[in-house]
């Protein structure tokens, strides 16, 4: 297995994952063809500076992704921290510790890159997910809020 940045041509790939999982299902559209949002979103992260999707690979084939975005700031003395979201595994390798090893190279990303801390948020919905977060050494030391539109 192999990481690396994902490029235009795995969309597709990345959105089939981002699509097979209960929650995921209703909120994606994979689609063939895929639609133009999903590569306006693509763009609009490859502009970004220290926004990437990080992918894991075998085999040429896409089987885990994670957005890791680097967000400077003031506060805590100007600490920058990153942002983990988007994180999914191929349901075919589940249980081969792809996310922890995709986890470790996300943060690797983000020490290389002087971030103090990694945040991220999980859908109360997903116990295993939670589980998984706290195995890694992730606290719930604060209580997440959402307005959508």
């Amino acid at each position: 297995m192999n990481f690396r940045k994902a490029h235009k041509e795995d969309l597709p790939a990345i959105v089939r994952l981002l699509a097979d999982d209960e929650l995921g299902s209703k909120r994606e559209r994979y689609e063939d063809p895929l639609p133009d949002v999903y590569y306006e979103a693509f763009a609009a992260i490859e502009s970004q500076i220290g926004n990437q999707i990080l992918l894991a690979v075998e085999e040429d084939k896409v089987i885990g992704c994670i957005q890791l975005t680097m967000i400077p700031g003031l506060a805590r003395q100007g600490m920058k921290r990153a942002q983990i979201e988007g994180v999914r595994v191929d349901k075919d390798y589940r249980g081969k510790r792809i996310g922890e090893a995709l986890f470790k190279e996300a943060i690797a990303v983000a020490k290389a890159e002087n971030c103090g801390l990694v945040q991220l948020t999980t859908d109360k919905a997903r116990k295993d997910a939670y589980r998984f977060y706290e195995r890694l050494g992730f606290t719930a030391s604060h209580e997440g809020m959402k307005l959508i539109f």
